[in-house]
């Protein structure tokens, strides 16, 4: 929207960008050149190349893209692991570059549509009252969005629908530049487990489960995968740095992520893949959207009414909400089976839906 010429004021309450870390950080290379982010080392931790997707057991399908589409991937990575700090800082860096404003420390309280197709907007900024104007309010504030419910949308997640997610950052873990994913409800109830590659040692391990599938915690979980599964051989010299958690919306997207002077992306408009849990493309893909739809629309005097504003919704749903929507049929198919079948039906479709050749469309 900046590089369209509109005046663009990013307003974070976290005094750190990135931080505290909610996500393991896996991106494809596609999703970062769809919306122009080059391939930076700045932000990279790890290219990767790859899926093993793991059945309960430790049973394997292994998807290595430079064996299974070598003219596309053999020298060149399918994605990366990024540091979300270090990336989230990047992306704050390029869009400041283009004119952009960036306030941290700053709590955004309210908004009141006025007249004349403005907003008024509440802020909280290093202790100080502000008040400031825009024509809208775009909100990007994740899971359960706040700025949605300023203005009555219904951003609620039931809690079936809420993967709570738990990794460790560790050192002395083998990896292999694949992402690993381990299904199996008696590792993660309602998702799965995951071992990522970081580089220089180091891996994040982790697992996302569904609260009302569940019986224990995610740390619970955890703790039992490190040091029960089949897989505990390659975590018995492991040793955690830092421990990272957050929640995920595994429902369908919002019908309607607008109203009068107001747009929602991301999270915050439950755009996530609900079988994956994977949300930075999307994120990255919304968020490139509505900039593109506000900088035209606004550019061009249009008034952002909630009709007017539905537009970039529309958009988006014939982008990718309905392969989103498709997923998320497929994702309560596959939960309403009994435990053993739910297992056998999760671990087949990650397995098909990461395969080159795979019948899902990619998001």
């Amino acid at each position: 929207a900046a590089a369209a010429g509109l005046r663009v004021l990013l307003v974070d309450k976290k005094q750190e960008l990135g931080a505290p870390i909610q996500c393991s950080g896996a991106v494809s290379a596609h999703a970062l050149s769809a919306v122009g982010i080059p391939e930076d080392e700045e932000f990279i931790c790890q290219p990767v190349y790859g899926f093993i997707i793991h059945d309960a057991e430790g049973n394997g399908t292994v998807l290595d893209y430079r064996e299974l589409k070598p003219e596309e991937y053999l020298h060149r990575p399918l994605g990366f692991v990024v540091d979300r700090r270090r990336f989230d800082r990047y992306l704050a860096r390029m869009a400041e570059q283009t004119g952009a404003e960036l306030w941290l420390k700053t709590e955004a309280q309210g908004y009141a549509p006025r007249s004349e197709g403005i907003a008024e907007v509440f802020l909280r900024r290093l202790g100080k009252e502000h008040r400031v104007s825009a024509r809208v309010v775009v909100g990007a504030d994740g899971v359960q969005s706040q700025v949605g419910r300023w203005a009555g949308l219904n951003t609620h997640v039931r809690v079936g629908e809420l993967a709570s997610c738990l990794q460790y950052i560790m050192d002395g873990v083998e990896t292999r530049g694949l992402l690993e994913l381990i299904t199996g409800k008696r590792w993660a109830p309602g998702g799965y487990a995951w071992v990522f590659p970081r580089g220089n040692g180091l891996a994040e391990v982790g697992l996302g489960v569904v609260p009302t599938l569940a019986d224990h915690d995610a740390r619970y979980y955890l703790e039992q995968f490190l040091h029960h599964s089949w897989m505990k051989e390659r975590f018995r010299n492991a040793h955690i740095l830092e421990v990272q958690g957050g929640g995920v919306p595994l429902t369908a997207p919002l019908k309607r992520p607008c109203a009068r002077n107001l747009i929602l992306v991301g999270d915050a408009a439950h755009q996530v893949n609900p079988i994956t849990g994977g949300g930075i493309h999307l994120a990255l893909q919304s968020g490139r959207l509505a900039g593109e739809f506000l900088g035209a629309f606004l550019g061009n005097g249009g008034l952002p009414t909630a009709d007017n504003l539905a537009e970039y919704a529309r958009r988006w749903f014939e982008q990718c909400g309905r392969t989103i929507q498709t997923l998320y049929r497929e994702k309560r198919r596959i939960f309403r089976k009994d435990g053993r079948t739910s297992d056998e039906a999760l671990y087949r479709t990650l397995a098909d839906y990461f395969h080159p050749h795979s019948p899902y469309k990619k998001v």
